[in-house]
């Protein structure tokens, strides 16, 4: 969780995924796409070649970081573990 960078005011986490290659970062997102989905919280996130970068905050809060974003956060760390170089 330590990696995540959280920006002033608890506007939001975001962290940078680094992975060996395009497809690689692809099949993270979609894998991570089920759990996302099971627990109906969704990130703001985007592909740029072999990085995913991946901003959450709790929109129906305010636009502020919950309890549900730090869930999430640990989970795709999880996630990543399957993915690291």
């Amino acid at each position: 969780m330590d990696t995540w960078i959280k920006h002033p005011n608890s506007l939001s986490l975001e962290k940078t995924f680094r992975f060996e290659s395009f497809i690689k970062a692809i099949e993270f997102m979609k894998r991570a796409s089920i759990d996302i989905d099971t627990l109906n919280h969704h990130p703001e996130w985007t592909n740029v070649y072999n990085k995913v970068t991946i901003t959450l905050r709790t929109h129906d809060a305010g636009n502020v970081v919950t309890d549900l974003d730090y869930r999430l956060a640990d989970l795709l760390d999880v996630i990543y573990k399957e993915f690291e170089i």
